[in-house]
């Protein structure tokens, strides 16, 4: 059924949780495993991304080996990729490259009030992505 699931990860406690739920998808349905991980443009113009942004290579790159050496404690080989660009489009971009049958994402909740739903990197990933999201809360 999901023979194909991309996990966008970033440095935030809730990327780190719905790890698991990755984990229990790709063991039950023996799915291969996509790890990415978004390298923010940074316009001087505008002000600096969030401290949780993924804004420094070395970063990106960090985050990606750790990522993979916690899946592979499971068992679970993931390969890993990076990006750079705007998180929502470059993911739903990565999925239809890689042909991914799942996204499986977690949500700070922020897209719950009416402001926060149009700025929700989840919330454009579900609206914008080729194939099914599970968001992990």
């Amino acid at each position: 059924m999901f023979k194909t699931v991309l996990f966008p990860v970033d440095q935030s406690r809730e990327a780190r949780e719905a790890a698991e739920v990755v984990a229990n998808v790709v063991q039950q349905y023996g799915s291969r495993l996509f790890l990415l991980s978004v390298l923010e443009e940074v316009n001087p113009e505008e002000e600096p991304p969030s401290s949780e942004a993924m804004i420094s290579p070395e970063a990106v790159a960090e985050l990606l080996k750790n990522a993979q050496a916690l899946f592979a404690q499971q068992g679970i080989t993931a390969e890993s990729m990076s990006r750079e660009g705007m998180p929502a489009f470059t993911i739903c971009d990565v999925a239809d490259e890689i042909g991914a049958d799942l996204i499986v994402m977690g949500c700070r909740g922020l897209g719950l009030t009416e402001e926060g739903a149009s700025e929700s990197v989840t919330n454009r990933v579900i609206n914008l992505s080729p194939c099914p999201v599970l968001v992990v809360p």
